[in-house]
């Protein structure tokens, strides 16, 4: 783990509010990210980490709120003061510059793995198709696959589909990875083979924010937990800090549970 020097946030998040009906989701988040940061996520079921992810990909709209990628907000288009909602060309091409990954692997089933991965870049970034096969190939290899590019994913373990889905992701160059709980549905022997590579990413410098329950891994490789309770980040520091001395009650309740 390895703080990266101060620097203008990668993401930055203000004021996210999110409602279903009646139900409210979010109630004013705050959240940003520096470029080379990891930034682990945790919380119980329901308190809105998973809606915070897809509010930064665009996948939902805030009801209130903004959120900027090196200062570009996402979801509208227009300048100040007269900002409206962004057409779906324009967030299908602002979602680019964000990389997400389910906690389903949310495979094509008849594509083979290296035509998973290339799916992103001839249907949005319009590569050909020779070169999206030698990108595809070497993102698998990348993540420990390049032995089963040819293979469908019900030839694959859970493991290796969720690092297929890891590398359909990276190969479109985001700025910032979003996981939602990315091994929570793997049997247990197969969680560190994801966790591997994505410790290798941070390694290498990879922006990330990680909704997990894995606490061993946000203590080892985040840079800074956040716990999320009832729609609000109610504590946020190093690892170290976090884990050894929280600050709100609610914190040492949540890791009483864990630990």
């Amino acid at each position: 783990m390895s703080t990266p020097a101060a620097s203008a946030p990668l993401l930055d998040a203000r004021n996210l509010h999110k409602s279903y009906g009646d139900k409210t989701v979010l109630r004013g988040v705050d959240l940003s990210i520096r470029p080379g940061q990891v930034k682990a996520m945790l919380g119980p079921s329901g308190s809105g980490k998973s809606t915070t992810l897809r509010l930064i990909n665009l996948l939902e709209r805030a009801d209130q709120g903004t959120i900027e990628i090196d200062g570009t907000q996402l979801g509208y288009v227009g300048g100040a003061g007269a900002k409206r909602p962004a057409p779906e060309r324009i967030l299908a091409k602002q979602r680019q510059s964000v990389g997400m990954v389910f906690q389903h692997f949310n495979l094509f089933p008849h594509l083979n793995a290296m035509r998973n991965v290339m799916s992103g870049l001839t249907t949005v970034r319009r590569i050909s198709h020779r070169e999206a096969q030698e990108r595809a190939v070497m993102m698998l290899e990348r993540v420990g696959l390049g032995a089963h590019v040819m293979k469908y994913p019900s030839e694959l373990s859970g493991g290796q589909q969720q690092r297929v889905a890891i590398a359909r992701a990276l190969v479109m160059e985001p700025k910032l990875m979003l996981f939602d709980e990315p091994t929570s549905a793997l049997d247990p022997e197969l969680v560190g083979e994801v966790l591997r590579v994505m410790e290798s990413l941070a390694s290498e410098g990879m922006t990330m924010l990680v909704v997990t329950h894995e606490t061993r891994f946000a203590r080892r490789v985040a840079d800074e937990v956040v716990l999320f309770d009832e729609g609000v980040i109610v504590e946020q520091q190093e690892p170290e800090g976090f884990f050894e001395n929280p600050q709100s009650e609610r914190t040492k309740e949540f890791l009483r549970h864990v630990h």
